[in-house]
């Protein structure tokens, strides 16, 4: 039997680095059971001792883009795989920006493939949201609603075999994306990187930062410039447009 703290440790028992965010999460954690024990429990203690402790600053965040190759290795994989749900739900992602989350909930009462968009209900940051649909993106929900095979004692669109009470959860699909990652040696990829990619495309696109972020549901500004970092290449093709205007200008200014 395993102790709870050995998955910590790591497989070798001896204490591994952590991430600042993750020990952040972790007192997040422990001082929101404290309050709920001192609060709502009665338990005696004179105040929160998580409150006392020095949280580290917190991480520059993820900034993985995918390259082109990757992207078409993936998709390859995930096309044919013997289910295809796997491929809907990653190009969704890619398409969307939506969370795992997000996208594995949806219903079919959700999905208005007419004016293209689909209604989150419950979100990660609670409020609900409304997201536009690329033409992509309605086609994808479209032949996931049209699956020749959905039963007819479920809603999800994603959706995995009966429970215990007969109860279909959403289609869990992390052991087959590990496996897929492993196969084309992507050891550096998460699924939320997917999430990051479609958002960074967003701005690419020249949306602003309002728009992408009523697609994406951030809620702060701050926290979408993690998601916003531009390729050092379009940078440059950019520059290229400018430099010849700028010049002229600077040419007329001295004439």
């Amino acid at each position: 039997m395993r102790l709870a703290g050995e998955d910590r440790l790591g497989p070798s028992g001896k204490p591994q680095p952590r991430a600042n965010n993750t020990v952040r999460l972790d007192l997040a954690l422990l001082g929101h059971l404290y309050t709920v024990a001192i609060k709502e429990w009665g338990v005696g203690l004179p105040s929160n001792p998580v409150m006392n402790i020095r949280r580290p600053a917190p991480g520059p965040g993820r900034n993985r883009r995918m390259t082109p190759d990757e992207e078409a290795g993936i998709l390859t994989a995930v096309d044919i795989h013997s289910n295809p749900m796997l491929g809907w739900i990653v190009r969704i992602a890619l398409e969307t920006g939506m969370r795992t989350s997000e996208i594995v909930t949806l219903r079919r009462s959700q999905v208005d493939t007419d004016r293209r968009i689909v209604r989150l209900l419950k979100t990660k940051n609670t409020h609900p949201r409304t997201v536009p649909l690329t033409l992509a993106a309605t086609k994808l929900l479209q032949s996931a609603m049209d699956h020749p095979i959905r039963p007819a004692d479920t809603e999800l669109i994603f959706f995995g075999e009966p429970g215990r009470q007969g109860l279909r959860a959403p289609y869990a699909f992390d052991r087959v994306w590990q496996e897929t990652k492993k196969k084309l040696e992507l050891k550096d990829f998460h699924f939320h990187d997917l999430r990051h990619e479609a958002v960074s495309r967003f701005v690419e696109a020249g949306l602003s930062d309002q728009e992408v972020s009523a697609i994406s549901g951030h809620k702060s500004m701050q926290m979408l410039k993690r998601y916003t970092h531009l390729r050092a290449e379009d940078l440059v093709s950019r520059l290229d447009q400018v430099g010849p205007d700028r010049k002229s200008g600077t040419a007329a200014q001295q004439n």
